[in-house]
């Protein structure tokens, strides 16, 4: 490794993040924090704290991110333990449909709920049918508590980033040190709670702090349950004064505060905490086999989560393929008109397009930067890399909603970037936020592969004369393609389908990504709740192969590219 070439990607690097997440955070902090005349003010976090509203928000929030991290913790925790313990009938397959929620995005999931759960869903009517419920009566299920409807809905959809990690860690345990504890008499849940959980709870409480920062930053599933009274939906609202009114800026401001010591929290108290394993096992170890009964009963278990978990997904299929659902069970006619018009629509046609051409630039981008990266941080010896190393991560900490704000902010008219401003032409900002966003992944991926790949081979190549970035591209790069290949495809697939840097930064219709034109088709008359669950379904089709890909490349480490 060339010290030159280490510390000119170091530069490049360093200018990137400060142009492109640096100088926007900062934006926000000198909205919140700066007066008219320039000076250190507090007072409009003081409005905003003694604002019921405001206030109001934030502590929903917290609370619908505790609430979904909670139930997706124990939803994918005891998934992952009889996953990783025992053997049971249609284990593989199960084992990956387990992983479907992750091909929608939570918002597109919601139209489906609503449909179910709705006024005149499909619940009702099948309490009509047995008698249940008087004739004529409804039950809007989740409109009298949103709050938990939102939090089930967000769990359903993110519990697989906590199974992923849960699994990879129960993986990397040495069985004797189970075994050890049984033969001094722990046993049952005393050796899980005593043993097994503090050795995974660094994985645990990694995909637990992207569950978290994920909920409390969610902003389109609050939209379709038209719950407005959290942070998110806030400040998407307060766009339209973004000159005018420095709250909206103190109120991102605090997010990202609170984003930020959540992940430093995670990164101090567990981000370091493994615990040394053997190089080789000493005991076997493994899944082993139950009695029918008991294994049968895991196959339950399976099955039971992931029918539930795929309703959303059931939802939003039904409406792509009905012509008109209202107070009944299923539709009663069906159709592949709304997929012709998904297809056919003046707005579907230019979001596909255009998400196409973003995702692919910010991946390409992601997979330059992100080899560049991961290959300093593991190869060299130069100062500063874990600097470096921290810098790509820490978009894993800054949610979508608080860069997107700070875009708009550091573009607005008389300022340095305002170039960019996204109300003439968002194409730019959108590829830098999306390859920004979805950078840590590309790096895990690439370092991870580095890493199991020995310098050796680069160090023989090059006593043959080869250069030190030709040893690169002709040894170790074809070394780490799955690496390569899983991280860029994890990468695009998220890019194709974000959803608060595409609602706030695309502003015009000819720019609208998917996800923006999903939003907007919903929100019309007519046929729009239809055409906008036709684009949905074929964004799952998209992204469910992307994540049976993934796991066919990666197996139990894809769990590996979402820890921070």
């Amino acid at each position: 490794m060339s010290p030159a070439f280490a510390r000119f990607v170091f530069v490049i690097t360093a200018l990137f993040f400060a142009a492109f997440f640096l100088w926007p955070v900062g934006q926000i902090l000198r909205g919140g924090f700066v007066d008219a005349d320039g000076r250190l003010t507090f007072a409009y976090l003081t409005a905003l704290l003694t604002d019921p509203t405001y206030l109001g928000g934030l502590r929903n929030s917290f609370l619908l991110a505790c609430a979904a991290t909670t139930l997706a913790l124990l939803i994918a925790l005891p998934l992952a333990i009889v996953s990783d313990r025992y053997l049971f009938p249609g284990k593989g397959l199960l084992g990956s449909l387990v992983l479907i929620p992750m091909i929608l995005p939570p918002f597109v999931g919601a139209i489906g709920i609503k449909q179910i759960f709705g006024q005149y869903g499909a619940l009702n009517a099948l309490l009509h049918q047995v008698g249940a419920l008087a004739p004529g009566a409804t039950i809007d299920w989740f409109a009298q508590n949103q709050f938990w409807g939102i939090a089930i809905v967000e769990a359903l959809a993110l519990y697989p980033i906590i199974y992923l990690n849960a699994v990879a860690a129960l993986a990397n345990l040495d069985p004797a040190l189970e075994e050890a504890a049984q033969n001094l008499g722990c046993t049952g849940l005393r050796r899980f709670v005593k043993i097994t959980l503090p050795l995974i709870r660094p994985g645990l409480f990694a995909g637990g702090t992207i569950v978290f920062i994920w909920a409390f930053t969610e902003l389109g599933t609050p939209l379709i349950f038209d719950y407005d009274r959290v942070t998110s939906v806030q400040i998407y609202h307060g766009l339209k004064e973004i000159g005018a009114n420095p709250l909206p800026f103190a109120l991102v401001a605090v997010m990202l505060f609170c984003s930020v010591a959540i992940y430093a929290l995670s990164k101090t108290l567990f981000g370091r905490a493994s615990h040394a394993m053997m190089a080789r096992a000493t005991s076997v170890g493994g899944a082993r086999p139950l009695p029918p009964a008991r294994a049968w009963l895991c196959t339950a278990l399976f099955g039971g989560v992931i029918f539930v978990a795929v309703l959303p997904h059931l939802g939003v299929l039904l409406v792509a393929f009905s012509q008109d659902w209202h107070g009944t069970v299923i539709p009663q006619h069906y159709t592949l008109g709304n997929f012709e018009l998904a297809l056919s629509h003046d707005l579907t046609v230019s979001a596909i397009a255009n998400s196409l051409r973003f995702a692919s630039i910010a991946t390409l981008i992601d997979l330059v930067l992100g080899v560049a990266i991961a290959y300093v941080v593991v190869r060299s010896k130069v100062a500063g890399r874990q600097v470096l190393d921290f810098l790509a991560m820490l978009p894993l900490a800054v949610p979508g909603l608080v860069l997107a704000f700070g875009y708009l902010a550091m573009a607005q008219d008389g300022k340095f970037f305002s170039f960019l401003n996204p109300t003439r032409d968002p194409t730019i900002l959108l590829i830098i936020a999306y390859s920004v966003r979805r950078l840590p992944y590309v790096v895990r991926s690439a370092a991870a592969g580095f890493q199991q790949t020995s310098e050796t081979l680069e160090e023989a190549a090059q006593n043959l004369g080869a250069s030190p970035l030709k040893a690169v591209c002709k040894i170790t790069l074809p070394l780490i393609t799955a690496n390569l290949i899983a991280g860029g495809l994890l990468a695009f697939a998220f890019a194709m389908l974000e959803v608060s840097d595409s609602l706030i930064l695309a502003q015009k219709q000819v720019f609208y990504p998917i996800t923006k034109a999903i939003m907007e088709l919903f929100q019309l008359l007519g046929d729009g709740k239809f055409i906008a669950s036709a684009l949905g379904v074929w964004a799952m089709a998209f992204l469910g192969v992307t994540i049976a890909g993934l796991s066919l490349l990666l197996g139990k480490k894809l769990g590996a590219i979402f820890r921070v």
